[in-house]
């Protein structure tokens, strides 16, 4: 997901080639990014792997500071990258979600930022499905080639990712 903060900070005019006005907004097929994981390994372990920064940093970005309270801010470093996040749903251990590419100095809200949601289901006593949505992209005043190119982009590196979750986690338990 490189580059994923150097969107955020972009101004786009109102009238941007492609874009369209708020309420002409028509989400565009293929924008969607959701990615599922089967992962062997209860829900407890599977919502701490997402929640507690010391975890998270070891599968998704290079810091995290992060607390697991709606509202809380934070923050995640990809290499050279990175931004503010705002937690908004914690509900141990089947939801978790925060904002992320907002603007600076803006509180994140729909409409001006990115809505991350993990959604746990557990699958018997061992095993966890791991859902992630990352939406708002869509909603923004973007032009339709920038929309597209971030739910590529953001597909591909949420796969890579939760490989990486998975990998951690089956490593963990047999070891």
């Amino acid at each position: 997901m490189a580059g994923w903060h150097r969107r955020a900070v972009i101004q786009r005019p109102a009238k941007a080639a492609g874009a369209r006005s708020g309420r002409e907004r028509i989400l565009m097929p293929g924008l969607m990014i959701e990615r599922e994981v089967l992962i062997d390994a209860p829900v407890e372990v599977v919502w701490r792997t997402i929640t507690e920064p010391d975890q998270v940093s070891q599968w998704f970005a290079d810091r995290v500071e992060l607390a697991a309270e709606p509202g809380a801010h934070g923050f995640m470093e990809f290499g050279d990258q990175g931004g503010p996040v705002v937690v908004e749903t914690v509900d141990p251990p089947t939801r978790f979600s925060f904002r992320w590419n907002h603007r600076r100095g803006e509180e994140p809200v729909a409409g001006n930022s990115m809505l991350v949601e993990f959604t746990l289901t557990p699958e018997g006593a061992e095993r966890t499905r791991l859902r992630v949505v990352e939406s708002g992209h869509e909603l923004l005043a973007w032009p339709d080639a920038e929309k597209q190119r971030y739910a590529d982009e953001h597909r591909g590196g949420w796969a890579e990712y939760l490989d990486r979750l998975a990998t951690l986690v089956a490593k963990r338990r047999s070891g």
